[in-house]
């Protein structure tokens, strides 16, 4: 049997949130931008079919995205970009492939040591 399992990765920014969707085999499957609205994620996300997991780095938006989409998927994991790992090694993640690396990030256990905020403080 497949798994159904989608791993997410964004990048938000105020006018723009680039996505990189990746199967649970490890293959990219869709990468888009979308506008921040809530209406258009939702209707993304509602797109997707299976266990959908989704992250994104700590930031201005990072309490509204968790708030609107934690309701509407299995699993939200918020990085700090200040305790990221491959941000130490001195590699540098340019803006295009941020949501993809993001979202290799959230199918690894890496997220689990790294990240300790899956809700944003109110």
């Amino acid at each position: 049997m497949t798994s159904t399992k989608k791993y997410i990765g964004m990048d938000v920014h105020k006018e723009s949130i680039s996505i990189a969707v990746m199967n649970s085999t490890g293959k990219f499957v869709m990468e888009c931008v979308i506008e921040t609205k809530a209406s258009m994620l939702l209707q993304f996300i509602a797109g997707l079919r299976g266990d959908v997991r989704v992250t994104f780095e700590e930031g201005t938006w990072a309490a509204w995205l968790y708030d609107l989409l934690k309701p509407h998927v299995s699993e939200v994991v918020v990085c700090n970009p200040r305790k990221n790992a491959l941000l130490k090694t001195g590699v540098r993640v340019i803006e295009s492939m941020r949501a993809s690396w993001l979202s290799s990030y959230v199918a690894t256990s890496l997220n689990r040591s790294i990240t300790e905020s899956r809700a944003c403080a109110h």
